[in-house]
């Protein structure tokens, strides 16, 4: 066996039988897939909700708050006290919304980083890749 770990590697001509080209095109086809996975996750909507349906909001794949929806039984008031009550269950609501978008997110482009090598950072969160 030999001592090269790049021996391994069968391939083409490169060092060690090490095909660059074939990585070269692997990799670009791993990062198509990328942006296809991000566009596809930036194109969808999500629904958070609270209080049995009573505060929902719509979030997009990248984060984006697009629609709140209230009910009239969300808000038992009109008092600086009812008006922070419904400030909250938007906040609440919105929460609720972006923890989906992460699942997604964890669920669409997790699969990308199968054939990737762990650096030690692991998957960058959404947050940290624009969503």
């Amino acid at each position: 066996m030999s001592q090269n770990p790049f021996d391994a590697l069968a391939g083409g001509g490169g060092l060690g039988g090490l095909d660059l080209g074939a990585l070269l095109q692997q990799a670009q086809q791993m990062q198509d897939q990328l942006q296809d996975a991000q566009q596809r996750l930036a194109e969808t909507t999500v629904d958070g909700t609270v209080a049995g349906g009573a505060v929902t909001v719509t979030v997009t794949g990248a984060g984006e708050l697009t629609a709140v929806q209230i009910k009239p039984e969300a808000l038992d008031g009109t008092d600086a006290e009812a008006l922070a009550d419904l400030g909250d269950l938007v906040v609440a609501a919105f929460r609720d919304a972006r923890t989906k978008v992460d699942e997604l997110a964890e669920q669409t482009l997790g699969p990308l980083a199968g054939g990737m090598p762990d650096l030690g950072g692991g998957l960058p969160s959404p947050g940290q890749l624009g969503f």
